[in-house]
């Protein structure tokens, strides 16, 4: 197939080079896969034509649109990271969807699909879809998989990936009981609607099987204030579990400027960057492994080689660190008799 007279295409490119069409596209979209002297023969091709090589849409790319709370859960990002290292092996455009939290709406359901008529499919991660979207996405025949959605009756229709919460809640009060934790305050996020089953009921739950939990909501870590160390006390709490590393390290904080005396276990989870910083006790989530097995997932769908109504649950690792365990003993000073 040629260009019209005066149109420069691929095709033509790809011709004067001496290599497929694919083979100008890889150099386009991941020059590194491409061997230097057949990629400085394609650039040298495309510039005696006069052919503009833009990263755009790659010839014979899988479109996968990726919808979730990315501004609102920087968690979100990370998983999103693990499509984009996956997609630079595999001829993928992934157009990402910013979404609004689940946790603040009164009704969290995604009832208009964020996608458009040339996608092969779509993730979404983190908020439930509603009835609208589901009769959509069966009528358009758009493959749709879940990340961190746990399925309902009602939620039908595609694969699910989840990191199992309640194991890591498991696993944090196991880690405090063993420390001789009794009582511990949960902090969280206000979530404004009943009607579906966020991670932080999972983790209270995990909690619950080893320790007397007492849970906290407030707005976000610029939040926490005097009222969360008084809801620990009120509640006899020797530990403070949070939902998210970022509320952990206001609670660190707000602790460090109410000069508490009494030791504090604080607990955090995700194990992003701050968590690092901090010598932060929390739970590893595997964000990039998530993120890498639903774009996996979506793509197999989408070739018919997936199964429609799998559920693939991966496993969080608790990783202690400081904030979690008690003092060291400080060796009593010398003194003379």
């Amino acid at each position: 197939m040629r260009a019209r007279p005066g149109r420069v295409t691929i095709y033509d490119v790809a011709a004067r080079a001496g290599v497929s069409i694919s083979t100008v596209s890889l150099a386009v979209s991941s020059p590194h896969r491409v061997r230097p002297e057949t990629r400085a023969r394609i650039v040298e091709a495309a510039t005696a034509l006069g052919y503009r090589m833009t990263a755009g849409r790659r010839v014979g790319a899988a479109r996968i649109a990726v919808a979730a709370p990315f501004t609102t859960y920087p968690s979100y990002l990370r998983r999103l990271s693990g499509m984009l290292r996956r997609a630079r092996d595999a001829a993928v455009d992934i157009i990402p969807y910013d979404l609004d939290s689940a946790a603040a709406a009164d009704e969290p359901l995604l009832d208009v699909l964020p996608t458009r008529a040339d996608v092969s499919g779509l993730v979404v991660m983190g908020v439930p879809l509603g009835g609208a979207a589901r009769r959509a996405s069966r009528a358009a025949r758009i493959p749709i998989v879940y990340v961190d959605v746990v399925p309902t009756r009602a939620d039908v229709g595609g694969p699910v990936v989840l990191v199992d919460d309640r194991d890591g809640g498991s696993q944090i009060g196991r880690h405090l009981a063993e420390l001789g934790h009794r009582r511990i305050l949960f902090v969280h996020e206000p979530q404004r609607s009943p009607s579906y089953v966020s991670a932080g009921m999972l983790r209270i739950e995990g909690l619950s099987q080893h320790l007397d939990v007492t849970a906290v909501a407030v707005d976000g870590p610029s939040s926490v204030d005097d009222r969360v160390l008084r809801a620990r006390t009120d509640a006899g709490a020797t530990a403070i579990v949070a939902n998210h590393d970022q509320f952990a390290a206001a609670i660190l904080s707000r602790l460090r400027s109410a000069r508490a005396t009494a030791p504090i276990a604080v607990v955090g989870y995700d194990d992003g960057e701050v968590a690092s910083a901090l010598d932060l006790t929390t739970v590893r989530q595997p964000f990039e492994e998530s993120g890498r097995t639903a774009l996996e997932l979506a793509l197999g769908l989408a070739s018919g080689a997936a199964s429609a109504h799998e559920t693939i649950r991966l496993a969080p690792r608790l990783i202690v660190r400081s904030s979690s365990m008690p003092p060291s003993p400080v060796a009593p000073s010398g003194g003379g008799a």
